[in-house]
């Protein structure tokens, strides 16, 4: 599953959009349960893998949620995160699931390869003929 914070996943086409999908993880806000802090204290030096974790959790049961729906990708996703009660946070992927092909690669009639767009290939400009009076 390809998934993608741009509108467009470069070299594909979008055939079909097939509407937003989340994926949800909750949290206890006590940060001893979750591993964030030590007992003593101190910050948990494995709290970024704690939270990379709880963020790929999300992704992907979002991912599996498009995957129901018959994506083969998902466009603009973002994460967003909120407080559910004074115990609990709320960790939110969410964004559309398309259904994407690949794009060919189109070329010039004279075999060369074509300028790149913003959004992919174009043909090559036509050379503009030059007088020769």
């Amino acid at each position: 599953m390809l998934v993608v914070t741009t509108e467009w996943v470069p070299g594909y086409e979008i055939r079909d959009v097939l509407g937003e999908v989340h994926g949800i993880t909750a949290r206890s806000r006590n940060v001893y349960n979750e591993g964030i802090k030590l007992l003593s204290g101190g910050s948990n030096p494995r709290m970024g893998i704690a939270l990379s974790r709880w963020r790929d959790e999300a992704v992907a049961q979002m991912s599996q949620r498009a995957y129901l729906r018959g994506a083969n990708a998902i466009v603009c996703m973002r994460f967003d995160h909120r407080d559910l009660s004074t115990h609990w946070t709320e960790i939110c992927a969410y964004g559309t699931a398309v259904f994407v092909v690949p794009t060919p690669v189109r070329r010039a009639v004279d075999g060369s390869a074509g300028g790149l767009t913003a959004r992919g290939w174009a043909p090559a400009p036509t050379p503009t003929p030059i007088p020769t009076d």
